[in-house]
């Protein structure tokens, strides 16, 4: 039997099961060594450092987040580096119960305690999906 992917298996350079875990630890990683340092570029190897990887690790998960969505932005040469062109702040959102079930899901599958802004969003969602009593 062929190894389990995550997701369909459509899709090119879908992570197996066992890869995936680590693939989203780092981009996580990433993401919040990005979102301290905004607005200011962070050269790759300042952030394969932080993130106990390599600038080629690094180039490969940029790519996979700007591929996403993320909005992430390079400046090539001297003085460049990687950007994460976000707000501050977040303004309110609105999300369905699918969309809520969704991101805690990928939180569990994570480990919520992975960091403790995880663990602050899990809560977050799961007291807003769930009723009072």
């Amino acid at each position: 039997m062929p190894p389990r992917l995550v997701g369909s298996g459509r899709i090119k350079g879908m992570a197996q099961l066992h890869q995936a875990l680590p693939l989203i630890e780092r981009q996580h990683a990433l993401i919040e060594e990005l979102r301290a340092r905004a607005p200011r570029y962070v050269a790759a190897s300042v952030l394969a450092e932080r993130t106990g990887t390599t600038v080629r690790t690094v180039e490969r998960d940029v790519a996979r987040l700007v591929a996403a969505g993320v909005p992430v932005q390079v400046k090539r040469g001297p003085g460049g580096g990687y950007r994460l062109d976000v707000r501050p702040a977040l303004p309110p959102i609105t999300l369905t119960p699918g969309e809520a079930a969704a991101l805690i899901a990928s939180l569990v599958a994570v480990g919520p305690y992975i960091s403790a802004t995880a663990r602050t969003a899990l809560d977050k969602l799961l007291s807003a999906l769930v009723p009072a009593r």
